[in-house]
């Protein structure tokens, strides 16, 4: 995938304002650990996760989705009605029909020039929302595009929290396809890309590259269809070793890839945006692709995995804590269940985002109390 006419203008992004720490968790898993005999502290170990966060109960994922694709709008400074596609692509979505996209549409204001659907591909959503737009900008059928996505964790975690304590057959191992389901968070991630002509920015996307291995399909996979946020019970089962190994290989075949179409030398690639799955995987990864951590920018530590809105998601918070300077190339690597990578390539030149006022428990400070559905917890 080449591309001359395309730049990435803007990010804008909503983070719930109710944080759950894997402490607390645990501490929600008490029957489980007492009966298994499993030490305090696990989770966090496993993971590298310290906390992650939860919209309020019954909130649609549309409603986020209207805030971050509104702060998005007014980064770029553009007009609404240069807007010529809309795309929602996280794995949550208000109902089955008609598409997300409709309603916030609706009430972003949006033109009905615009063509709206909805896009899902687990961990990858929006990053092939991103290749859509970028194909029809470069194609000459829109100006500017909106990419879009909010996703929900309560439900999951919740659920997942309520059978594992419940389930009194379950072993240590069998857990262990319940774990992955612990980590994911809550958030919205919007983002505007545009023709060349219109950018203020001349962040280019330069290429990209897609790969799929789908023999390993079956490694992650959730209930027959449990992406409706509004009462969902959803429950997911992940051989989280398996993965993280298919995943990686993966990417390091995709990477050689990504390099020859991009035009650049390992040493060249300055910064990195990967997918937000735990620390191990974010060691393993960096190493099987010959990086350095300092290149690369994480939030899985306070965030959790936060699915098709991670990479994108990181990428925003990279650039307004400065991780991005001037003329530094830069890759967006996402690996999805499935098993898909998508990696793409950006030449950085400036922000037009506001200087970050990060949530202070992303800077290691202690988290709030929360208030938990039965009392108060932390």
């Amino acid at each position: 995938m080449q591309y001359h006419n395309v730049c990435l203008e803007a990010f804008g992004y909503a983070l719930p304002d109710e944080i759950v720490t894997s402490a607390e968790i645990e501490a929600m898993l008490g029957p489980l650990y007492e009966r298994l005999h499993l030490p305090e502290g696990r989770l966090e170990l496993m993971t590298g996760i310290r906390q992650r966060r939860f919209w309020k109960p019954g909130t649609l994922p549309s409603e986020p989705s209207v805030a971050s694709a509104n702060k998005a709008i007014r980064a770029a400074g553009i007009d609404k009605a240069q807007i010529g596609a809309l795309i929602h692509a996280s794995v949550c979505r208000d109902y089955l029909e008609p598409a997300t996209a409709c309603g916030v549409h609706h009430r972003l204001g949006l033109g009905p020039h615009c063509q709206i659907f909805d896009l899902s591909n687990a961990c990858l959503g929006v990053l092939n929302g991103m290749v859509q737009v970028a194909n029809m900008i470069e194609l000459g059928q829109i100006r500017a595009g909106l990419v879009v996505g909010t996703e929900s964790s309560r439900q999951l975690v919740e659920t997942t929290i309520a059978r594992l304590n419940d389930d009194e057959t379950l072993t240590r191992e069998q857990m262990k396809l319940a774990v992955a389901s612990l980590t994911i968070g809550s958030a919205s991630v919007a983002v505007i890309l545009v023709d060349r002509e219109l950018s203020r920015t001349d962040n280019r996307l330069l290429a990209g590259v897609a790969r799929t291995n789908t023999e390993f399909h079956a490694l992650c996979h959730s209930g027959r269809d449990e992406s409706v946020a509004g009462d969902m019970r959803p429950l997911m089962r992940t051989d989280s070793e398996q993965l993280l190994r298919v995943g990686v290989e993966t990417a390091r075949e995709a990477f050689t890839a990504f390099l020859d179409e991009v035009d650049w030398e390992l040493a060249e690639l300055d910064k990195t945006f990967c997918h937000q799955v735990g620390v191990a995987h974010r060691r393993l990864l960096l190493e099987a692709l010959d990086l350095t951590p300092a290149i690369d920018f994480s939030t899985v530590e306070w965030l959790g995995n936060t699915g098709s809105v991670a990479v994108p998601l990181t990428a925003a918070l990279g650039i307004e804590g400065g991780h991005l300077s001037k003329g530094d190339r830069v890759g967006l690597f996402g690996i999805g269940s499935g098993i898909n990578v998508l990696m793409l390539g950006v030449e950085w030149q400036r922000s037009l985002q506001s200087s970050l006022r990060r949530p202070r428990a992303a800077a290691g400070g202690s988290s709030p109390a929360l208030r938990w559905p039965g009392g108060a917890v932390g």
